[in-house]
């Protein structure tokens, strides 16, 4: 087994089953909560576009502390490593705070951006607000996780999901129908499991962190200041990310907006479709994460046709993956629908929204190992040009016009707007022949 294998091994199959295990949060809520029918599906389902602006935005931060980290490490100044963890992780604390805060005070007013249903809108404020209670240990399980994958430690996240999936899986059982004795809490259930599983998955990150460190017989450097990255240049790097991050999750939310005052029906059929969606996206982010270490270090050894070649070889492997699954999706379309209780018109629209999206899936994922590797050099002002365009400039506008000039139906106008991957993926791929994004930090 050549190096290349083994550290794909190591990083990429580790954070692809953790990434899968994440994205089942989503789908047990979302198969749990859809045996009580098109509103409560909607109302979880609303609760997780604001997320989606969190969730984007801190791994824009978890991102930028594994350039910093992989890097660092590369060039064997662990340090300045510490220092990159610890810049990170308190502009995550800060960001999860400001997020929560926001989301407890203006729960009514952020629901009522999506839909003009005012019992979506009262079924999914508890569950909400319980969701935004969790952005605090996710922000910091997030970059705790960064750490241990640039060590090669892939493997303590995954089982820190896997407990907190387990323990999401069986708490949802048991408050969202009431079980075992408990009251029944529907929505509210599943928001409270998602809360208490967030904090169990910090838990187990922090323990593994812990280990990892007394075995390595390291120890934890608090560090503010970077010596080889000014204030300046950390802003420079972070700024575009942040900004490109927001942009893209704030024109999702635009979408599911436009979604959300098609009809009901329409909503439930995109809604019940987003955790599959995850789930498959999921399976390979693996290989982004893969290409965001494995490419750091290569860089910050300077080992610049190495870097290259790597690349190329997670572009392929992400294709081949991405395709087998886009196949196994479009068969299966019509058995995942199923399991929802909810109309047959529901469950038409779903399943062929599931076959759009398995068809643009692979274009999709070599977007995400692309832009991994273009992110691992630190030339993420590139990437904030990338997503501006495809979101605001293609994607956006398609989507408004299909749903409110033409008229068409939620399968047409996702469709339509989903044609931003194909012009994303060329102007990234172009980049990436260019090899200027190749930049050595150390």
């Amino acid at each position: 087994m050549n190096d290349f294998t083994r550290s794909l091994m190591k990083i990429a199959i580790p954070v692809t089953i953790q990434s899968t295990l994440t994205a089942s949060f989503s789908i047990i809520d979302q198969l749990m909560i859809g045996q009580l029918g098109e509103t409560s599906i909607s109302a979880v389902g609303l609760g997780g576009n604001y997320t989606l602006i969190f969730s984007v935005i801190i791994n824009a931060v978890g991102s930028v502390a594994g350039i910093l980290i992989a890097q660092f490490l590369g060039a064997k100044d662990y340090k300045e490593a510490w220092a990159g963890f610890s810049v990170s992780g308190m502009l995550c604390m800060i960001i999860s705070l400001l997020f929560m805060t926001t989301s407890i005070l203006f729960t009514g007013q952020i629901l009522g951006l999506y839909t003009d249903d005012r019992n979506i809108i009262l079924e999914g404020t508890n569950y909400f607000r319980l969701i935004a209670v969790s952005y605090v240990p996710m922000g910091l399980s997030i970059v705790i996780s960064t750490w241990l994958r640039c060590k090669e430690h892939a493997s303590i996240p995954l089982v820190a999901s896997f407990v907190a999936v387990l323990l999401n899986t069986g708490l949802n059982y048991i408050l969202i129908f009431g079980r075992f004795g408990f009251k029944a809490y529907g929505a509210t259930g599943a928001g409270i499991a998602s809360l208490i599983s967030q904090i169990g998955n910090l838990l187990f990150v922090v323990i593994g962190f812990a280990i990892s460190l007394k075995k390595g017989n390291e120890h934890f450097i608090f560090s503010m200041h970077l010596t080889k990255l000014s204030k300046k240049d950390y802003l420079i790097m972070i700024a575009p990310l942040l900004i490109s991050e927001f942009l893209w999750s704030l024109g999702q939310n635009v979408e599911s907006s436009v979604y959300g005052h098609l009809g009901t029906e329409d909503l439930a059929a995109y809604v019940l479709t987003c955790p599959i969606q995850g789930l498959l996206i999921g399976a390979l982010s693996g290989l982004s994460a893969a290409a965001g270490v494995m490419i750091g270090k290569d860089l910050g050894m300077k080992a610049y046709e190495q870097a290259y070649r790597d690349s190329k070889k997670l572009l392929y492997t992400g294709l081949i993956g991405s395709v087998i699954l886009a196949a196994f999706l479009i068969l299966l379309s019509d058995f995942y629908v199923s399991l929802y209780r909810v109309d047959g018109i529901v469950k038409n629209l779903g399943q062929w929204i599931l076959i759009v999206f398995a068809i643009y899936a692979p274009v999709k994922v070599e977007n995400m190992v692309v832009a991994g590797g273009i992110k691992s050099g630190g030339n993420t002002t590139i990437l904030m040009i990338i997503d501006v365009i495809g979101t605001w400039l293609v994607g956006v506008p398609l989507c408004l016009i299909a749903a409110y000039v033409f008229h068409l139906n939620i399968v047409f106008v996702y469709a339509i707007l989903t044609f931003e991957e194909v012009v994303r993926f060329i102007i990234a791929y172009v980049v990436f022949k260019h090899k200027k994004w190749m930049i050595s930090l150390g």
